[in-house]
């Protein structure tokens, strides 16, 4: 069996970690073991973060209905009317909501009045 040498493979590969770092700083995009671990934290990061924008989103839907509430009625408040839109059945749900408050304040009037 003829002998193998790992040179162009171990060089590829180096070069792939690499590559996927750059941008970042000091040794993180430079040698191949920080890069390796710098991949592996971002990865992580990544998919957790995935995650909070969800809940991001959610809390700023939230704000924006209470937002858009209390400017047609000071007294108004969010869980109130999500309880009262709920009960009527309104198949409207916290992202269109938030929606028509922040761009159509009259059509959310609308749908508020209605509640």
């Amino acid at each position: 069996m003829a002998r193998v040498k790992g040179g162009k493979t171990s060089n590829k590969r180096r070069k792939n970690i690499l590559a996927m770092t750059k941008g970042y700083r000091h040794a993180r995009s430079t040698k191949k073991r920080a890069a390796k671990e710098a991949i592996f934290h971002a990865g992580k990061y990544a998919f957790a973060h995935r995650r909070d924008k969800k809940n991001d989103f959610r809390r700023l839907w939230n704000v924006r209905i209470n937002a858009g509430l209390r400017l047609i009625d000071e007294k108004l408040s969010y869980s109130k009317f999500i309880g009262a839109a709920n009960k009527k059945g309104v198949g409207l749900n916290s992202k269109m909501l938030a929606t028509l408050a922040e761009q159509q304040p009259e059509v959310f009037a609308r749908i508020v009045s209605q509640i």
